[in-house]
């Protein structure tokens, strides 16, 4: 489940929930908007998801190979993921995979690969003035990954005869040392991206228009999506040649991002800057990155080679491990959660992540565990936020809002019949959902309650894997028992 100002069921079995989550946890208050959508599609093509994240991983291999990454132990790489993973939970379409890296060199620039691994190059992060800019760009690259470019760039060479052999690729998706590792290794230049990443104006500006609704649906300023490429035109000069020649401006661009943002809803208040932006722009403004020069000179292989990189191209950052066993027999004890307006008693042994607002409350094992040991998915346990419909929304139609936008934005999700259940005196709705595919093909099973307070719902999110949820669901029906509202 993931998503920014309410825990959204999974969109997609590898993306990690507590991840989100923490976006949630660090994104401030304020509750779900209505999300705005273009009307863009997908460009044509012939590879399936499967062979366009295959294609990525071949070219990221090769990138590794001619570019200096910063290691995933980086702050600014942490950084930037997190931005990322926050950004992509408002992208539309297919669920790719999306990973980021930072590309330590001084040239102004940033690429997308096909299947949703994206690099930033360290003079962009330097070169923004505050965060939202610095999301237009990252919005802009998974844009491109949206609309699927990239593949239809290759395409479009093949037809034109510039890629002999590149056809191959749509029957042996393991590429192994044929025309895109060819391909790679020639036109990786310093700096640039891969040929066929070079985008054409009709492509910049279907990604512009996209990545301002990702932007204004993650809540930045859209604004910012014309402003980087102006500060790079009128500042940088021809340090932002290559991001130029990559990127070309389809003309007009603040006329047409700012036509679109005018069909937007208007909202009070734009974010545009964090503390956290702020703290690792003062970390990139000291560091070295590596001149065109250096880069092809090799020095930084004896510097700073890339052993600590993810290897995990176009996957998961690190492959989770099994979670530990998990203590289903009935709780010795229990120990009381003060929530905002509410209560609840959980067992003793669990523990609590979050704030009184937006919280997840787990057994130990609960949340996998990433080989890097860092937390992932919330395999048991149970969440709770708030959601705030669309405008217009009738307070009995709150819970049955809810779980049309869970349907909505999550593919495979099943949900089944609600209920009416008394909470506290108080009439409160409750429903079932399960996701087959979770949890490597044991499936998920999730118990929604909501306890409409005004126009806002108030939701409780019971998880299990769906072989033990029979199991550990006295537990979770002692807990909705105890809730007490303030």
């Amino acid at each position: 489940m993931n998503d920014r100002r309410f825990v959204r069921i999974r969109r997609h079995s590898s993306h990690s929930v507590l991840l989100a989550f923490l976006l949630i946890l660090c994104s401030g208050p304020g509750m779900l908007h209505a999300q705005v959508k273009t009307n863009l599609r997908p460009c044509s093509n012939h590879y399936t998801p499967q062979q366009q994240i295959e294609i990525g991983r071949k070219a990221a291999a090769q990138v590794y190979k001619q570019q200096p990454i910063l290691p995933d132990s980086s702050p600014v790489t942490r950084y930037v993921q997190a931005l990322g993973q926050k950004l992509v939970s408002y992208a539309p379409g297919y669920r790719w995979p999306f990973n980021f890296h930072v590309v330590n060199v001084t040239d102004i620039n940033a690429f997308a690969l096909p299947g949703g691994t994206i690099f930033v190059n360290l003079g962009t992060i330097q070169a923004a003035e505050d965060e939202a800019q610095l999301a237009a760009v990252m919005s802009h690259e998974i844009s491109h990954v949206v609309l699927q470019h990239s593949v239809c760039n290759m395409e479009k060479q093949k037809r034109v005869g510039l890629l002999a052999g590149i056809g191959q690729i749509a029957a042996d998706v393991a590429l192994g040392g044929g025309a895109l590792g060819q391909l790679a290794q020639e036109t990786i230049g310093v700096g640039a991206g891969l040929g066929f990443l070079k985008m054409s104006r009709g492509d910049e500006k279907q990604a512009d228009l996209e990545g301002t609704a990702i932007l204004y649906n993650a809540g930045y300023d859209p604004r910012a999506m014309a402003q980087f490429f102006e500060i790079i035109e009128s500042k940088y000069g021809q340090g932002g040649a290559q991001f130029l020649s990559d990127h070309p401006n389809p003309g007009n661009r603040t006329g047409y991002v700012m036509d679109e943002i005018r069909t937007f809803p208007p909202k009070t208040h734009y974010v545009t800057n964090s503390t956290e932006f702020q703290r690792i722009h003062k970390v990139v403004a000291g560091m070295h990155a590596y001149t065109d020069t250096e880069v092809a000179s090799g020095v930084w292989k004896k510097k700073s080679p890339n052993t600590s990189v993810s290897s995990g191209v176009n996957q998961k950052s690190a492959q989770l491990q099994a979670t530990g066993a998990i203590d289903m027999s009935p709780p010795r004890s229990w120990t009381t959660f003060q929530g905002d307006g509410f209560s609840l008693k959980v067992p003793s042994t669990w523990r609590a992540m979050g704030n009184q607002a937006t919280a997840m409350i787990a057994p130990q094992g609960g949340v996998s565990q990433l080989s890097s040991g860092q937390a992932g998915d919330l395999v048991y346990g149970l969440l709770t936020d708030v959601y705030a419909p669309p405008p217009g929304t009738a307070s009995n139609q709150l819970f049955a809002a809810l779980l049309q936008e869970l349907a909505s934005q999550n593919p495979g999700l099943q949900t089944g019949s609600t209920s009416t259940v008394r909470i506290d005196g108080r009439s409160a709705q409750s429903g079932q959902s399960v996701i087959a595919s979770a949890n490597g093909g044991r499936g998920e099973h999730d118990w929604i309650v909501g306890i409409p307070s005004g126009k806002i719902l108030r939701y409780f999110v019971f998880v299990a894997p769906e072989p033990d949820f029979k199991t550990v669901q006295p537990i979770f029906e002692q807990i909705v028992k105890s809730i007490q509202l303030k």
